[in-house]
């Protein structure tokens, strides 16, 4: 006979590792992680999270993993003064720059610690199964087949779970980053610098270090420069803003370097009947939010919350989830187009007439 378990998690990123924390008391609650982790571009976390990090009871053990503080943002957009957004002045004082494998790593542990089983493994199959979920589970140790009652998507912007179950998505454009890593860097302030074929964002990472990443869309001529550190490096000396961020740290096209999708996409629907995708395999942001790890940490309580009414009988819990996350789709969407708006100096380069177009 197969085993019974309450609530499949598939990805144990942040938002599964959320997800899988705050369901697991009480619960038969498997975490399943298949990838090993990449380099990231670099990750930060807003002031905010300090909220949910308190309200889940976590916040005292994350202070104690010595992130990097962020203190704030200097921006050239819109012109060239630059302007200073200090968090410090604000209610959650100063968020983090994450070192994002320690702070996955941290996360699982924390979700182990409350209950969770952590599967190294990939869901091979899943297919309903009276009122709950089929699955085989394919890793190292072989396989395993078992019947949940629930199954939450944590697989990022692939969402291939939720794909299988009947969830569509759509991306809004065609943003990449091309990215690297440098030795150095200065206080812990991020850079935001826009230019005729896309913006520029700089920030300190943990281990004295610094990334240095540029946006534009895949099918415009600057994208050769994002793909290539070493052209990206001579693009960014053109840069005026950028001049203090070069200067403070040493970038020299190091083997940390990479191309990454950026585009914002949204799943729809986000849940329905037994199921629910988080972070982004709900609804992935545009960089220029740096709110993907705010977001993780979110839609994994709140689906956490949903998914536990579900199992206790409530037939509207994860409508409402879906509900949620349209609020927060509308909210973004809106602060996004009016940030893109706020640069009118080059309305006939491609990159920025499509936004403002967007935006119309």
């Amino acid at each position: 006979m197969s085993p019974e378990v309450d609530v499949v998690v598939v990805g144990g990123g942040p938002a599964g590792a959320v997800a899988a924390l705050n369901l697991a008391p009480g619960r038969r609650l498997l975490l399943v992680e298949r990838r090993e982790r990449a380099v990231r571009v670099g990750e930060s976390l807003l002031p905010a999270a300090r909220r949910l990090l308190v309200d889940m009871g976590l916040f005292a053990a994350f202070e104690r993993e010595g992130h990097a503080p962020w203190y704030g943002n200097t921006s050239c957009w819109g012109s060239e003064a630059v302007e200073e957004l200090d968090f410090l002045r604000g209610p959650d004082g100063p968020g983090w720059h994450l070192d994002r494998a320690r702070f996955e790593t941290w996360l699982q542990r924390e979700a182990i610690a409350r209950g969770a089983r952590l599967v190294h493994a990939a869901a091979d199959h899943v297919a309903p199964a009276g009122p709950g979920w089929r699955v085989v589970l394919r890793g190292p140790g072989g396989v395993l087949h078992l019947n949940a009652r629930a199954l939450i998507d944590a697989g990022g912007r692939c969402s291939p779970l939720s794909r299988r179950l009947g969830g569509g998505r759509s991306r809004d454009d065609r943003l990449v980053c091309g990215w690297l890593h440098g030795e150095g860097g200065g206080p812990g302030l991020t850079t935001l610098v826009a230019e005729p074929d896309g913006w520029w964002y700089s920030a300190p990472l943990p281990g004295e270090r610094q990334v240095l990443a540029f946006h534009t869309d895949a099918d415009l001529p600057a994208a050769r420069d994002a793909r290539d550190p070493v052209r990206l490096l001579a693009r960014a000396a053109d840069v005026p803003g950028l001049a203090g961020v070069l200067a403070g740290a040493r970038f020299s096209a190091p083997p940390a370097a990479g191309l990454a999708l950026a585009h914002g996409t949204v799943l729809a629907p986000p849940a329905g009947p037994g199921w629910a995708a988080v972070g982004d395999a709900a609804l992935a942001f545009d960089p220029l939010a740096s709110q993907g790890l705010f977001h993780a940490l979110y839609t994994g309580l709140a689906a956490a919350e949903a998914m536990s009414r579900h199992l206790d009988g409530d037939p509207h819990a994860l409508a409402e989830y879906a509900q949620q996350l349209d609020g927060v789709r509308a909210a973004y969407v809106r602060h996004r187009d009016d940030t893109y708006c706020r640069e009118q100096r080059w309305p006939d380069h491609p990159f920025w007439a499509r936004r403002h177009a967007r935006a119309a």
